[in-house]
């Protein structure tokens, strides 16, 4: 760290209110759909073509009509929406239940001290599903 940004304090003493991650996409409804029917998330602030999706505590994620938004929807999806839950198997079997195509196996990663898998949302975003390793 600089010495200019030692010296320096984030404004309000750091404290912040929400974290949002966005995602950009072609078909905003559909989207709109899954995280709420599939993934379960509520809807926490809808400005019309930005839907913003609670998940836990302040962390959210937001879904953005491509049309209207900073970026536009791309085929490749450099990001990971992560989500830590306390029972991934049973996560698993739920979304296996409800015949998600994308739905990868199950697996543990001793290095990492996770269980987990992955599944992609309608647009080809990955999201990881995992459980710490006790």
């Amino acid at each position: 760290m600089s010495e200019d940004a030692a010296n320096h304090q984030r404004p309000d003493g750091g404290r912040l209110e929400l974290a949002i991650t966005f995602f950009y996409y072609r078909d905003l409804p559909k989207a709109m759909r899954f995280y709420e029917d599939v993934m379960g998330f509520t809807l926490a602030i809808d400005q019309g073509w930005s839907k913003i999706y609670h998940m836990t505590g302040q962390s959210h994620v937001g879904l953005v009509d491509e049309s209207r938004g900073m970026h536009r929807s791309h085929d490749v999806k450099p990001v990971q929406l992560c989500i830590r839950v306390p029972d991934v198997d049973a996560w698993h079997a739920y979304l296996a239940g409800l015949g998600i195509e994308s739905l990868g196996k199950v697996s543990s990663s001793e290095q990492l001290g996770i269980r987990a898998f992955v599944l992609e949302d309608p647009e080809g975003y990955q999201i990881e599903v995992q459980s710490a390793l006790k």
